[in-house]
């Protein structure tokens, strides 16, 4: 087996190849010219408190979206828009931070995701980078991730795609390649916070009760493109018919209720809370200000602390992921950084 395809084995037991999570965005090069403050670019929209029907408005939803359930939030600020290259180009510029794809893993951090019983790597896959979509030119079957990625040394968020890759000209763009703990390091420096789980479904909604996505019922094939997802068949041949084959620059589609922008598509977004696949009550209670369960748990990874993950990506399509469903799921490890994984932070009204 190539190291490569050895190590695409070694993230589906880790966690980081969330269904339809990953991807690539469109070459260039060069560097990001940051904005003056993490705000310049990014204001964040007054969300107003509120009690919503939280999990799958019918019966096509995934097993953990259920039970539908009462939820009540305090109103929160959020920002309008996913975080953008050039505003985490800041954040790096002022406090010299690393991210976790830029570190080689040790040999300990990588046995931890492997099955027992697994041999030890050799030193060529503890290097620093990332997984990287490489699409096939035909279609493949869904079961096998490997068909369609590679890991690539070198990839990290100023290289999406690997070292001949970079982001002059997507600084607009969503940053990705970005971990759990690097968007929680960006959101405490700019005095903000990842917003939890239900915050984020309920701003997502946009003021809709009971609606399949943040612009209604309208299916998203429906009339002008919604969203930035996959057009065409996953994962050989992408159309294009939504104007992007990659990530979009934010903005570049109407938002909802609230004013937010991307609720669906471009890339998914971390949330504060941990996964578990059991975590809906099913009590009938109402939870208020939930901040996620206690300890995760996902039945296909037991044993690894995975968080939740919101939103879709450019990645979803509806024969292989409808992540970008208001109340559709995903989880992944927190020091995953994916091509097509990026955050927005939240902050409370004190």
């Amino acid at each position: 087996m190539k190291v490569s395809e050895y190590i695409v084995k070694i993230c589906l037991f880790s966690g980081m190849l969330a269904m339809g999570s990953c991807g690539q965005s469109p070459q260039s090069s060069g560097t990001v010219t940051a904005p003056v403050s993490p705000d310049t670019l990014n204001k964040m929209v007054l969300i107003p408190a509120g009690t919503f029907a939280m999990g799958a408005d019918d019966n096509t939803g995934n097993p953990d979206e259920y039970p539908k359930h009462q939820v009540k939030v305090d109103s929160f600020y959020m920002d309008e828009h996913e975080v953008t290259n050039a505003e985490f180009g800041l954040f790096v510029a002022q406090t010299g931070y690393v991210t976790t794809t830029e570190k080689p893993i040790s040999k300990e951090e990588l046995m931890r995701g492997l099955p027992p019983g697994s041999p030890e790597p050799d030193s060529s896959m503890l290097a620093a980078g990332a997984l990287v979509f490489t699409p096939p030119d035909h279609a493949v079957p869904f079961n096998d991730v490997s068909q369609w990625w590679s890991f690539v040394a070198g990839a990290n968020w100023k290289h999406p795609e690997g070292p001949d890759s970079d982001i002059k000209g997507r600084e607009n763009h969503p940053v990705t390649q970005v971990s759990w703990e690097d968007a929680t390091a960006f959101a405490k420096w700019a005095g903000k916070r990842l917003p939890t789980e239900a915050e984020w479904e309920y701003a997502s909604r946009g003021g809709l009760k009971d609606q399949a996505y943040p612009w209604g019922t309208e299916a998203l094939t429906v009339g002008q493109p919604k969203a930035n997802t996959w057009n065409g068949n996953f994962p050989y041949k992408n159309t294009a018919t939504d104007g992007f084959t990659g990530t979009a620059p934010v903005k570049s589609y109407k938002p909802n209720g609230y004013g937010l922008y991307d609720m669906a598509g471009n890339v998914w977004e971390w949330c504060f809370d941990l996964y578990n696949a059991n975590y809906y009550g099913k009590d009938g209670q109402l939870a208020v200000n939930p901040q996620g369960p206690a300890e995760a748990f996902d039945p296909e990874q037991p044993g690894q602390p995975v968080r939740v993950i919101r939103g879709g990506s450019f990645m979803c399509s509806d024969e292989y992921c409808r992540g970008y469903r208001a109340s559709a799921r995903m989880k992944t490890t927190p020091e995953s950084g994916l091509a097509n994984l990026g955050f927005r932070c939240a902050r409370s009204v004190k």
